[in-house]
């Protein structure tokens, strides 16, 4: 049921040849996805501290800044690409 090729057909082959197939396309569209993910979870991370610090009882824009700008910072360090 899975298997779609005629078996009374011995002369049928598949023209796909395992490891033959270009690539490039599917690697840049996972390279790009993990760096949206990547730098969009610090994106959200940052918003997240700014607001929780900013918002609470007592919070102060100052510090929700500071903070934030310390997380994106530490953020930047640890997601950057390294070099080979």
């Amino acid at each position: 049921m899975a298997d779609p090729h005629n078996a009374s057909d011995a002369h049928a082959h598949d023209d796909y040849v395992r490891g033959s197939q270009e690539i490039s396309e599917q690697a840049a569209t996972f390279d790009l996805f993990m760096g949206l993910a990547k730098w969009g979870s610090l994106a959200t991370s940052v918003a997240i501290v700014f607001l929780l610090l900013w918002f609470q009882p007592g919070g102060s824009f100052i510090a929700g800044a500071i903070a934030a700008f310390v997380v994106l910072v530490v953020g930047v360090l640890a997601l950057r690409s390294k070099k080979h």
